[in-house]
């Protein structure tokens, strides 16, 4: 089976300098996103909003949303420094090792309460994860409290305490060893057992886990985080059950999770199998919107099924852990790159992976900006859809809410937007609709003040 292992051997040099070139790399990525950072900065300091917006956004929430945007511009920058400092420090001080012969020690300790056939690399692999894992999370929480306890509250839009907070970690650790763990277990045995002609194998067992996870996500992972209650009867549900029957969208339930726990934004989604989809509110978009605007979400939702979106994302991420996992073969048993990073009696898979991860960063840059080009495309195949359904005035009117509700970012530079945007900006899909602002989402911003 093809692999590119031997066709780039001449990568497998002692004299090769790896930490300096993944040092390089990721500064070299670093200053590329500053970069586009500092154009997108400089749209954030215009005061006022897009010509397409002008009538239907208040000065007000412009002025709130562009505060809001440069706010977490800034926190981004702060953190996105902190981390490559911090990559810095593991490559520069040996901590991967470290970590390594740590995570060894543990397995030992805990061999007698193991399973027989525990105990090896992989196993030791495991425990290499979660004690990563718990330094990353432990070194990232003051980050993530700021951004949650002062930064959202300060713009209105946390909802959550410090207890949840915690909580929410904790489940994350337990979701990652349950879940998590026999997953990545079962991708190391895989390349374990195929060695460097594993690229095929990896790609369907990858796939398989994407689906399995996109069918427990809504019944067994999320109601860990989320209450979930069926949809009341009334205008509403009547709405929703008469789009999907005329859309023929097989729809089995109606769900209203409580998001208004955490945040004051808004979303909507389906899951299911092909045969059977739930759709789930959030309570704080029924609260925003009108049945219509309600429905006309999950127009463009259906629109997206419709068209076959979801295959066509599943593909394109297929062909992306094709090339992912062409090029790691030819690092997979590069004693240089291992060697350079201390490890030198023993070549761990999970920690090739690591490594490469850092080393392909560029190519990881290119397929952002193509996987954004292929969801923008997407976003405006879903609102035609919603807009062929009837929707188009109710679509313009929902977006336009929920942009000044959760202070979206109303403008965008283009290249910054094709780097970080999986979504088109309001102002290009009101466009692409053919809305024509007739000042109604202003004049209801005006009466809700005054009540």
């Amino acid at each position: 089976m093809f692999s590119l292992g031997s066709t780039l051997s001449f990568l497998d040099n002692p004299n090769i300098p790896w930490k300096s070139i993944i040092i390089a790399l990721s500064v070299g990525q670093f200053a590329f996103e500053k970069y586009l950072d500092y154009r997108q900065y400089q749209v954030l300091k215009r005061t006022s909003p897009p010509k397409t917006l002008k009538k239907e956004v208040s000065q007000e929430t412009f002025d709130k949303s562009q505060d809001y945007s440069r706010a977490k511009a800034k926190f981004g920058f702060f953190s996105d420094t902190i981390s490559l400092v911090q990559n810095f420090v593991f490559i520069k001080y040996d901590l991967l090792p470290k970590f390594w012969n740590f995570s060894g020690s543990l397995m030992s300790k805990a061999l007698p309460y193991l399973p027989k056939f525990m105990g090896g690399v992989i196993t030791q692999s495991l425990f290499f994860i979660f004690v990563f894992q718990v330094v990353s999370t432990v070194l990232s929480m003051p980050l993530s409290y700021y951004s949650t306890f002062v930064l959202e509250e300060k713009y209105g839009f946390n909802k959550s305490t410090v207890g949840l907070w915690l909580s929410d970690t904790v489940k994350g650790f337990g979701l990652l060893v349950v879940l998590g763990f026999p997953a990545i277990a079962g991708f190391l045995k895989i390349i374990d057992h195929f060695g460097d002609s594993f690229i095929l194998y990896t790609c369907g067992f990858v796939l398989v886990v994407q689906l399995a996870a996109m069918t427990i996500f809504p019944t067994l992972i999320q109601p860990l985080f989320n209450k979930f209650t069926p949809l009341k009867e009334g205008e509403l549900k009547t709405a929703i059950e008469k789009l999907a029957v005329e859309q023929e969208f097989p729809l089995t339930k109606l769900f209203v999770i409580d998001g208004s726990k955490r945040s004051s934004h808004s979303n909507a989604y389906f899951t299911g199998l092909p045969w059977s989809k739930q759709i789930v509110l959030f309570d704080t978009l029924i609260d925003h919107s009108s049945v219509a605007e309600t429905v006309a979400v999950l127009a463009h939702e259906i629109g997206h099924w419709k068209l076959s979106h979801l295959p066509r994302v599943l593909l394109f991420a297929q062909a992306h852990m094709f090339a992912v996992f062409t090029m790691f073969s030819a690092f997979l048993t590069n004693k240089s790159l291992y060697n350079s990073f201390g490890f030198y009696s023993v070549q761990p898979a999970m920690i090739g992976f690591l490594l490469f991860n850092d080393l392909f960063q560029p190519f990881e840059c290119v397929s952002q900006f193509a996987m954004n080009l292929l969801s923008r495309k997407h976003e405006f195949e879903a609102d035609a859809y919603a807009k062929k359904c009837g929707y188009s005035e109710d679509l313009a009117r929902s977006l336009i809410k929920l942009l000044s509700k959760n202070l979206s970012t109303m403008d965008a530079d283009w290249l910054y937007s094709s780097y970080h945007h999986s979504h088109p900006i309001l102002a290009e899909r009101l466009g692409a609709i053919g809305y024509i602002s007739k000042e109604k989402i202003s004049k209801e911003e005006k009466l809700e003040k005054e009540d």
